[in-house]
């Protein structure tokens, strides 16, 4: 399913010294060139594609194609930039163009699957997929789009019968604003798999890390605030680009909704726009951004700047709730959470809000602001003893969400997260979790956003080995079904997931799903 919860009489409200100190930070992207590998066939293996190399580049190139064939290239790794290709001609003069199609992906699936088969939810216009004529030969031709992926496939689609097509060669300029040098090597102590999962997630990190922090270089090419806060939990322990971050909040903080609301994202281009979507959840997550940005860098200056936007996204939460403190739940607004389908979200919101009042209670404090910190404690205590008055079922040991009393995965976990009981309760929570895993009448999780939750929750109830066999278990079997990147969602039990209508237009490197480093960086580091 798509977002469709666009604000009417939609307006941006804009702070123009915000928008200038965030334009002040505008990155330099760092290039580099990236060549082929190897010329592949995407090839059927059981309900899925796999790429199995032919032949190697050097081999390859020079590689002469007559209508309808074809050839899929290989750069050995996830590519985000700009490609150029050289093709010349073999036989006689060309006496026509050469009509081509250029398809471009981050699995082998969105090469062997028809794009004209995609009848989803969102733009078809996402599909990597380019047809272009080529007039004149010899030529090189450098493609101005900017591309995610890993294979690109060839396909002549007409000529003439005097002339073959020949594919000279290729090469990808890569873009990123991450500057590897900035990595710390891992400590010896770690082990190998989680190396390996380091890695991938590192490169997941730096693909999404333009102008911004990206949500996914395929799509949607957006800041999002949710993800924005986990790629700036994992930048601090990685990248160390703190000037990203800030950048990131001025924006936020400059560009706001109707009654100065935080957006759920925003794009950079042609312009800088706050998108009309709105989340209840994302807009309480700048909260959450500022104090763990502050915490990490002291910049107390920034903390000054946006101290009122944090504290006044509590005050358009307030409205949300009901005469018990509850958040009220209804068909009129939206929070995220996950894209698990059915999934009921008021005792997710609920946790949510309590986990940041705790954050802008902290933000409070250091502000010596204490009208609002005492305001804050008031609202704390009331949200939490609607929680466990209200949400908490003690016959079933879980807590239940909407007019359905729903039990999901997400609803327990943010209501943990956010303390509502002790922590020797949480920890049986957790354990009734895993000993109902599978069982469908409990919502499950199916975003690695959700997951970095899990894993978190896990982590904070002193669960340390159980945390990292989830992380083996979802993003360890995320590399084994061939991650160069970690994916925008991903269930063991449903390769094929797609909120969307289909998975070739899932998002394959997705900045949400990069906190592996965070976790392993973190713990071994504190070990």
């Amino acid at each position: 399913m798509a977002i469709n919860n666009s604000i009417e009489n939609f307006e941006m409200i804009v702070n123009d010294a915000f928008v200038q100190k965030a334009q002040s930070l505008r990155p330099t992207l760092n290039k580099s060139e990236v060549l082929p590998v190897s010329s592949v066939a995407i090839e059927r293996k059981g309900d899925d594609w796999v790429a199995v190399k032919q032949a190697d580049w050097s081999e390859t190139k020079g590689i002469e194609l007559a209508p309808p064939e074809s050839v899929c290239i290989d750069f050995g790794d996830h590519c985000v930039g700009y490609v150029t290709l050289k093709f010349a001609s073999a036989g006689s003069p060309p006496d026509a163009p050469a009509y081509i199609r250029l398809k471009f992906g981050e699995l082998p699936c969105e090469i062997a699957e028809k794009s004209e088969d995609y009848h989803g939810s969102i733009g078809a216009g996402w599909i990597q997929e380019e047809f272009l004529h080529i007039d004149i030969l010899p030529a090189e031709i450098r493609l101005p789009r900017r591309y995610a992926f890993r294979y690109l496939e060839v396909k002549v689609l007409a000529s003439s019968p005097k002339y073959r097509l020949t594919v000279e060669d290729a090469s990808c300029e890569s873009v990123t604003s991450a500057d590897w040098s900035k990595v710390e090597p891992l400590p010896e102590s770690v082990p190998e798999h989680h190396r390996k999962m380091d890695a991938v997630s590192l490169k997941t990190m730096a693909d999404c890390m333009q102008d911004v922090f990206e949500d996914g270089p395929k799509r949607d090419r957006r800041l999002w605030i949710g993800d924005l806060r986990l790629q700036a939990l994992t930048n601090y322990v990685t990248f160390h680009n703190d000037d990203l971050v800030k950048r990131c909040l001025y924006l936020f903080g400059g560009l706001l909704q109707n009654e100065r609301h935080v957006g759920a994202c925003l794009f950079v281009e042609p312009k800088l726009q706050i998108d009309d979507t709105a989340l209840f959840d994302y807009a309480l997550f700048f909260i959450s951004c500022l104090k763990d940005y502050y915490e990490n860098t002291g910049d107390r200056q920034t903390l000054e700047d946006l101290w009122e936007v944090a504290y006044h996204q509590i005050e358009l939460a307030k409205n949300r709730l009901d005469e018990n403190y509850l958040v009220r739940d209804s068909d009129d607004w939206w929070c995220f959470l996950d894209w698990a389908d059915g999934l009921n979200k008021q005792a997710g919101a609920q946790g949510v809000l309590i986990v940041t009042l705790k954050e802008a209670l902290v933000l409070a404090n250091e502000m010596k602001d204490g009208e609002k910190a005492e305001e804050i404690q008031k609202l704390l205590i009331k949200t939490i003893n609607a929680a466990s008055t209200y949400l908490w079922d003690e016959k079933k040991g879980f807590f239940r969400s909407g007019a359905q009393r729903q039990i999901s995965w997400a609803s327990q976990i943010w209501l943990i997260l956010a303390g509502v009981l002790p922590a020797e309760k949480n920890r049986q929570i957790l354990g009734r979790l895993e000993a109902k895993k599978g069982d469908k009448s409990i919502i499950g999780m199916v975003t690695p956003y959700m997951y970095h939750h899990y894993v978190e929750a896990l982590f904070r109830c002193g669960l340390v080995d159980e945390a990292f066999k989830q992380m083996d278990d979802y993003w360890g079997q995320m590399i084994e079904d061939g991650a160069d990147c970690f994916f925008e969602l991903y269930d063991p039990d449903n390769r094929y997931v797609s909120p969307y209508g289909s998975r070739i237009i899932n998002s394959y490197c997705h900045a949400w799903s990069c906190t592996p480093s965070y976790f392993i960086r973190k713990w071994y580091a504190e070990e």
